[in-house]
């Protein structure tokens, strides 16, 4: 089932192409995830300066969600695939290679707001695909990103064995993304369209709000999983270096898995099921972590958050299209909305408990902000 579901995926060259825009910002994220904690030291930050500046990111996503209707209302978005994530790349490796707290801030917040057009750009034209060519693409393409966080890690896993500094390593990521996009620009650039969007952002009722808390929570937990795992291990189990970035890695391989079979798994369970119980699968692998000392059950806990979170951001993403009234553009803008609220909340609040407590503890939040995610998926509408 999965190599049948993927084969076929890659046999349809506009979608293949397009996943190589997916996978950049992870395959980014991934080396910048295990160089975290040598940033962090470098600049001189505690645990709650960092939680702090990590706000910023989400800040720019949320300013491009007031800016992507009028964005891509006038720049076709075959003209804005390619570069806009060739300029996501490039902000990565500036922030590893940063030596100041306040240029770090400067970039975060551009890398925020370009992450969130470039998210609106792929997740519109593989909807259109789906509608063109009558099949579901769009967990396999998360998949792929999925994927490039996977592979991010372990190469950062590999290259601090070999030696390699993270600021090396980001260099290295970084030349091998931008031949790949700049080769492929071709067939970007044959989606040669705007997308059209009404100019209103409205929540209609609370079943809206409700997706949106779900998109929280899971990007909330994501975002702890990017932010504070590799610091976690490194820090307060004592793990090898060779280890810190296999929390991350961990959670994105089970993401990858799970998303690779979404496109078959979805339908045959249903969005209700699979939120209800992917969230309490993540719940128990929050649990995990935060409770065990031995660096392989808690990279296991990762896993498990992988595991319960694969679909679920697919799921959400396909809801969309039983919102009425609402095109795909604004419908993205307002469950998302709630997923960067997420971004901005949750590893920030992570690192205050962190600095007052413990980072032990502060996992445990995430553990009830998905038992409530849970009983608000249990209750939507919108999911069948």
């Amino acid at each position: 089932m999965l190599l049948r579901n993927t084969f076929q995926f890659f046999k349809l060259k506009p979608a293949a192409a397009l996943s190589l825009l997916f996978a950049t910002s992870s395959l980014m994220l991934g080396v910048w995830a295990a160089a975290l904690p040598f940033m962090k030291n470098r600049m001189g930050l505690s645990d709650g300066d960092l939680g702090l500046l990590l706000l910023i990111a989400p800040v720019g996503s949320l300013l491009g969600v007031y800016l992507s209707t009028r964005v891509f209302r006038r720049i076709k978005v075959g003209n804005w695939l390619g570069i806009g994530n060739i300029a996501q790349a490039v902000l990565f490796g500036f922030e590893v290679w940063c030596p100041y707290p306040w240029l770090f801030g400067i970039l975060l917040f551009l890398r925020g707001l370009l992450g969130f057009l470039n998210g609106v750009a792929l997740n519109t034209v593989i909807s259109n695909l789906e509608r063109e060519h009558k099949r579901k693409l769009l967990s396999t393409c998360h998949a792929i990103y999925s994927i490039g966080g996977a592979i991010g890690a372990g190469f950062a896993a590999l290259m601090f064995g070999l030696g390699f500094s993270s600021q090396i390593q980001i260099l290295l990521m970084l030349f091998a993304l931008l031949v790949g996009i700049l080769f492929l620009r071709p067939m970007y650039a044959k989606n040669d369209y705007f997308i059209h969007s009404g100019s209103g952002f409205k929540f209609p009722d609370k079943n809206i709000i409700g997706l949106s808390f779900i998109c929280l929570v899971l990007f909330m937990c994501e975002g702890s999983v990017v932010d504070w795992s590799s610091i976690y291990l490194k820090r307060d189990i004592l793990a090898p270096l060779s280890l810190i970035s296999l929390g991350y890695g961990g959670f994105s391989i089970a993401m990858t898995l799970g998303r690779l079979n979404g496109d078959i798994i979805i339908p045959k369970f249903g969005g209700k099921k699979i939120i209800i119980f992917g969230t309490l699968v993540s719940a128990l692998g929050f649990s995990l972590v935060s409770q065990s000392t031995s660096s392989i059950w808690v990279i296991s806990g990762f896993v498990s958050i992988g595991i319960g979170s694969c679909c679920i951001v697919p799921v959400l993403f396909g809801a969309i299209a039983q919102i009425p009234n609402v095109s795909p553009v604004q419908g993205f803008g307002m469950i998302t909305s709630g997923g960067l609220i997420g971004f901005v909340a949750g590893p920030s609040i992570i690192g205050f408990i962190s600095q007052q407590w413990s980072l032990s503890l502060g996992f445990l939040f995430c553990v009830l902000m998905l038992l409530l995610a849970s009983f608000v998926g249990w209750r939507n509408k919108f999911l069948t």
